[in-house]
């Protein structure tokens, strides 16, 4: 639309909604600040305008009620920005109030922001320049969603894929026209079809200022590659986007997702309202330390110039103020109401089970109004049940329906596949859907999201090949990131030439991705694990916008094998409900009739080593759950030699095998018609591998 620069006419407005809302006689402004004295709505004609056209200010009389400054610009346009200057006292220590006439803020409401003019480190270090803010973007709402709606796939049947969507196209062999962008993703969608995953999980995708870096990786040329610093909720992420100048940050985000829902799948984000980036008191001043710092924030009772950090990233959000939290449901309801995302996965979820003085909560406001929320009722909400400040919440996370990140299974598996002896019962909890977490709490499989990887740590095949972490290139000394990683090398630390160490590598990666799909509960697949993607070492790509956190494409085709056996460990999950119940496995009859759920075996039938503190191997029988499907015979010897299991009723009829890791591709998975018949009533197990058998 043509934008002709003011002065446009203003009127009072109203408080609500907050942000700006495009109307029949123009836009209506309207911000929260409880403690600003006044406030100035700046205008711009476009994001690299160096001045405002127009410089409005509100009166406290006509322009202000209760804690919201409101008004309404006649016939503006949509695509023009805007920011706002908010006065008021600056009295951090006493009152927590940070107000400074100077700063230019962007809207916590807008609903796309541009960075043209932004410099953190020329702000921390210089101070503040005239329209030197990020700007919000007027926009209309005119898409056509063409009936699209959010997908409502089962949780038992969802297969969930973690990937950045930056990182995800960015390297030259991704062949898309728009790499690492929304427009990017699309362009991949057949990719993730094939896989046979029903959902992408993106990493932050909420605006956030990529210059939130320590100063000395700043200095590395190393940005915050990530996301996880989040500065505008409602706003897509500029840097995603092909054209954000033109503010088409929302229409090409609902294309992408419209796209990926024709496809069959769905879309989670995973959000990070723990913290923003506006970091501790001396990090910059973007938006909600000037509207309401006292409000947003928990800080010290004692100097509320302090912020409290649970998140270890300099600041915690007060989420469970009313206000506060009901900004935060909005703005969840939001994305699934207006762009149709399928669910949420929220960062260091446990940091928002605090109150006002950090203190856990036993039933915290903002969770019970998410896991009630009408409007998210569909909605998949996982979290990540930790903070950095030691509150652990796995099994015991607020309410009934939320999904979790089972760090335990992680943990567990890693273990197990290394070979740690003496857990073998653990495992097997952990591979029935961590019944000792869950039930006792009235939950079900379906509140353990079962992983190995994610973006946080090694790639699968760093797991496999480094026991140190190697994070020198991130500029902290090697000190950041986690330094339990559980993992095995196989014998030498990282890139080798040793044709034997390779192949236990590549079964090691197998064997983890076999227990993965073969776990009652969602499981979720790091992107590029497929294709056995490597990080060098690196566990906390956190700053990496390079290759080392790239996805290589080159991949796919050099390790096709491990695509293809990933591909068939998906399939075979999905043909067998009986890995995808809703219900915890009991180990009795199905209504009292017919043959066990489930039954646990070592090397003999029915005489699992639970008591053996040298135990390595694991059997179990899984009874078919619907007519037509065939009963499965699960072996896992993480042993350093081979080992005999017997097998289960073999005499009626006949096993087929399914799955052997320790076998070369393309024989180490069958599809059905391919399986070979296994003769005898036992099966000869390689050490550190891992066997699926079917019956029919």
């Amino acid at each position: 639309m043509n934008r002709v620069p003011g002065p446009y006419a203003i009127r009072p407005g109203r408080r609500h909604p907050s942000g700006a809302t495009v109307e029949d006689e123009g836009v209506n402004f309207s911000v929260y600040s409880r403690h600003a004295s006044g406030a100035e709505l700046l205008l711009y004609e476009h994001a690299e305008s160096p001045e405002p056209f127009q410089v409005i200010r509100l009166e406290p009389d006509v322009n202000h009620t209760f804690f919201s400054w409101h008004v309404l610009v006649v016939d503006l346009p949509p695509g023009t920005h805007y920011t706002w200057r908010m006065e008021g006292p600056y009295e951090p220590k006493e009152h927590g109030w940070r107000f400074d006439q100077r700063v230019e803020l962007v809207d916590p409401w807008a609903r796309a922001v541009n960075t043209c003019h932004w410099d953190r480190w020329e702000r921390q270090r210089d101070g503040v320049r005239s329209h030197d803010s990020p700007r919000a973007v007027v926009l209309a709402d005119d898409y056509d969603w063409e009936g699209d709606t959010p997908l409502h796939v089962p949780p038992e049947e969802m297969i969930i894929y973690e990937l950045h969507v930056g990182g995800f196209t960015r390297h030259d062999s991704s062949g898309v026209r728009f790499p690492g962008t929304f427009a990017g993703l699309v362009e991949k969608i057949p990719y993730l079809q094939a896989l046979g995953i029903t959902h992408v999980e993106l990493m932050p995708v909420m605006a956030f200022d990529e210059q939130d870096v320590p100063e000395q990786v700043w200095d590395l040329g190393l940005t915050n590659f990530w996301g996880y610093s989040t500065h505008s909720f409602f706003s897509p992420h500029p840097g995603y986007c092909v054209a954000p100048r033109e503010g088409n940050h929302r229409t090409e985000f609902r294309d992408m997702v419209k796209a990926l829902h024709r496809a069959g799948i769905g879309v989670i984000l995973d959000v990070v309202f723990n913290h923003t980036a506006e970091g501790a008191a001396g990090g910059p001043v973007l938006n909600l330390k000037g509207f309401g710092n006292e409000t947003f924030y928990l800080l010290d009772h004692l100097d509320k110039g302090i912020y409290l950090d649970f998140t270890g990233c300099g600041n915690t959000v007060n989420a469970n103020h009313p206000f506060v939290a009901r900004f935060i449901l909005e703005c969840l309801e939001y994305w699934v109401r207006e762009m149709h995302v399928d669910g949420f996965r929220f960062d260091l979820a446990s940091a928002l089970a605090r109150d006002e003085n950090g203190q856990p909560m036993h039933n915290p406001p903002l969770l019970w109004g998410i896991e009630l929320s009408d409007v998210l009722a569909q909605s998949e909400i996982i979290a990540e049940a930790w903070d950095a400040a030691g509150l652990y919440q796995v099994g015991t996370f607020p309410g009934y329906r939320w999904m979790e990140w089972n760090g335990r299974y992680r943990d567990s598996i890693r273990r197990f596949v290394r070979g740690d002896p003496g857990i073998v019962g653990e495992v097997a909890s952990r591979v029935s859907g961590s019944s000792d977490l869950y039930q006792a709490n009235l939950r079900l499989p379906i509140n353990s999201v079962n992983f190995v990887t994610c973006h946080d740590g090694f790639t699968l095949w760093d797991l496999v090949s480094y026991e140190q972490k190697h994070n020198e290139a991130n500029g902290e000394g090697n000190r950041d990131g986690c330094s339990h990683n559980l993992s095995w090398n196989g014998g030498v630390e990282g890139a080798t030439k040793d044709a034997d160490i390779l192949a236990l590598r590549r079964r090691q990666a197998k064997n983890f991705l076999g227990l993965l799909f073969l776990s009652q509960g969602v499981p979720m697949l790091l992107a590029g694990d497929e294709v056995l993607r490597s990080q060098g070492g690196n566990n906390n790509a956190w700053c990496q916008n390079n290759p080392t956190g790239w996805f290589d494409w080159h991949l796919t085709a050099q390790n096709a094998d491990m695509l293809r056996f990933v591909t068939e460990m998906i399939d075979l999950r999905k043909r067998h409900p009986s890995l995808q119940r809703r219900r915890f496995l009991t180990g009795l009859p199905k209504n009292g009739k017919g043959r066990a759920d489930i039954v646990w075996h070592g090397l003999k039938i029915d005489e699992p080593g639970w008591d053996d503190p040298r135990c390595r191997t694991l059997a179990f029988t899984l009874a078919a759950a619907e007519q037509g499907e065939e009963d499965l015979h699960v072996i896992f010897n993480m042993s350093d030699d081979y080992q005999i299991f017997a097998l289960s009723e073999c005499t009626d009829r006949s096993w087929h095998l399914a799955v052997d890791t320790a076998r070369p591709s393309p024989e180490d998975v069958f599809p059905p018609q391919e399986q070979p018949i296994v003769d005898g009533c036992s099966y000869r197990a390689q050490a550190r591998s891992l066997v699926v058998l079917e019956r029919r």
